[in-house]
């Protein structure tokens, strides 16, 4: 990797690398959205550094990133994203750019300090900077309210995040959470 790009990443430079764990827990609504499933699961996480991308005096670097998941046991993946984490160092901002092939597309983000090794990001519906978009139906039956995402990166080879989907679903009083985390080890290049 170009040591330079990397350098220019800050708090996302430790996450640049493919990656995968195999204690993942994900924590969602069953089929009978009254009811909860927990299903375990396995997952690979690709992140390539690019930058700069320069947008008149904003300069940002990141990471393209895509993940797969699949419960334990199964060879077809339940879960999948396409997106893309940002770093602009001149606000200290880290984004995190998503789609979900379910029809949601978040925008996350927050405040983190270039050395960081533990960050929180968010995103709520209706923001015009950090926001949720979902489709007809998500937006109808299980309407992502906010995102949170905690990272905290252990060492170099090994981070762990938790995300927490807060859904409003239909004909439900309460917000459902649906938790997701896991442990990640790096793979050898």
């Amino acid at each position: 990797m170009d040591q330079k790009l990397i350098e220019n990443l800050g708090p996302l430079a430790p996450l640049a690398g493919t990656w995968e764990g195999d204690k993942g827990d994900d924590t969602a609504p069953d089929e009978d959205p009254k009811e909860t499933e927990i299903n375990k699961f396995r997952e690979r996480l690709v992140l390539d550094p690019f930058g700069p991308v320069n947008n008149h005096a904003q300069t940002l670097y990141g990471l393209r990133y895509s993940t797969t998941a699949w419960r334990l046991g199964e060879e077809g993946p339940f879960h999948e994203e396409l997106g893309y984490w940002l770093w602009d160092s001149a606000e200290k901002q880290v984004t995190k750019c998503f789609l979900v092939p379910r029809g949601v597309a978040v925008i996350a983000g927050g405040t983190v300090e270039p050395d960081a090794k533990e960050f929180n990001l968010s995103a709520d519906v209706g923001s015009e900077t950090y926001g949720i978009c979902s489709n007809l139906f998500l937006d109808r039956e299980f309407k992502t309210v906010r995102f949170e995402l905690k990272v905290t990166v252990h060492d170099a080879n090994s981070f762990s995040y938790e995300e927490d989907t807060q859904l409003k679903i239909k004909g439900q009083e309460n917000l459902f959470h649906h938790i997701d985390k896991n442990t990640l080890k790096r793979k050898p290049s």
